[in-house]
């Protein structure tokens, strides 16, 4: 079954500085190499789910510079819609500046044209959002797009799925129009507005956020899996032991993995089980799309 999963999101230039330990404040060290890849949250899940055969459409913007062409060269190539990512004149693509050691990273952002990624802009592509299975977004375009998308997606009855990164509050008129929302654990206690520190603590507040809300709460827990409510109580997912290369984008392959798995029509814990494997495969690579496995991959690591 072919799925269409619209994702209104950012599109990156990811410059990846590699060492062999973060420095610290006021330091200057060595790095040991530099590439240039394409990144970007929106960017990141529309390639997660494309590579796993679906029909991909990624609506945002790039700079009219050599970064935005090249990255949305790739995207292409890696099986991307972008006919509806516009190109800004007169401003820079979005950069990503990434500190790679040994399996961990630190990012410094730079939205440049995903910060002109506006509602105005997503609403020429309503008829997009109209035909999909499913809009998949994140918080690296303006609030105000985020919003827009989600509101379009719930008048045409599309599926909606928020994967609130970077963490912030979020208005009440926003959280209303999202039916699975898959903070990590930071965001989901930026989201309660107090620490969640326990199992407990976790499993209340997910059950409070599914009553407010009538949304599906999944909590990914890095190494640990993710949680999500089953029956009314806490269930988890464990995650897949394996040798880790770069940990940068493996959230995003959650994400795409997740939105394929729904567009498919799967019950909820058979999209788990599916996305966490799929971004236990993503981290065994350099690279956040790069890393991105295929339908097949994933299927036969199960």
């Amino acid at each position: 079954m072919t799925s269409k999963i619209v994702v209104v999101g950012s599109i990156n230039r990811d410059i990846v500085v590699s060492t062999n330990r973060m420095p610290v404040l006021g330091e200057t060290i060595q790095g040991e190499g530099i590439e240039y890849l394409s990144g970007g949250k929106g960017a990141n899940q529309a390639v997660g789910a494309a590579r796993l055969g679906a029909e991909s459409i990624l609506i945002g913007a790039v700079g009219d510079d050599f970064f935005g062409q090249g990255t949305l060269r790739e995207l292409e190539q890696s099986g991307v819609n972008t006919q509806c990512v516009e190109t800004i004149e007169g401003t820079p693509t979005g950069v990503a500046n990434i500190y790679h050691t040994s399996g961990d990273n630190c990012i410094v952002v730079i939205p440049g044209a995903n910060g002109l990624c506006t509602p105005e802009l997503v609403s020429r592509y309503a008829h997009e959002i109209e035909q999909a299975d499913i809009l998949l977004t994140q918080l690296e375009v303006p609030m105000e797009t985020v919003y827009s998308a989600l509101k379009l997606a719930k008048q045409f009855g599309v599926t909606t799925v928020l994967n609130p990164a970077p963490a912030q509050e979020l208005p009440e008129a926003l959280l209303q129009l999202v039916d699975y929302i898959t903070p990590n654990e930071t965001e989901f206690a930026t989201l309660c507005g107090h620490s969640l520190e326990t199992e407990a603590q976790l499993e209340q507040a997910m059950m409070e956020w599914k009553e407010r809300y009538n949304t599906q709460v999944i909590v990914t827990l890095g190494e640990k899996g993710c949680a999500f409510l089953k029956s009314g109580r806490m269930a988890s997912i464990p995650a897949y032991k394996v040798q880790v290369a770069d940990t940068t984008g493996a959230g995003d392959c959650f994400n795409g993995a997740l939105s394929f798995g729904l567009a498919q029509g799967w019950e909820l814990e058979r999209c788990l089980k599916f996305a966490v494997r799929a971004s236990a495969l993503s981290v065994t690579k350099f690279g956040a799309q790069e890393g991105m496995p295929t339908y097949d991959e994933v299927i036969s690591s199960l």
